[in-house]
């Protein structure tokens, strides 16, 4: 019998933190100025009219108003934001 443990077990146990991403608005839902509509890696979804791209590429609305998603085909898919009068 060995009289250590074996060195498997102290070497494991790490991992990262989930990074919350994805659709957190969807078509139709209505959005605050500034609200967070997709948070993403990469530009899976692209920013149409009414949003705004951060650094990490989370898409979020510069006005209030309803979410409206568009697949363009070739150009990608858009989200934009049509205004309530």
């Amino acid at each position: 019998m060995a009289h250590k443990k074996g060195q498997g077990s102290s070497r494991n146990g790490r991992d990262s933190n989930a990074q919350r991403l994805g659709v957190k608005v969807y078509g139709g839902q209505a959005v605050r100025a500034g609200g967070i509509i997709v948070r993403q890696r990469g530009t899976r979804y692209h920013p149409g009219r009414n949003v705004g791209r951060g650094k990490d590429d989370t898409l979020f609305a510069m006005t209030a108003g309803r979410v409206r998603f568009q697949d363009r085909g070739r150009m990608g898919r858009f989200v934009s934001i049509v205004p309530v009068e």
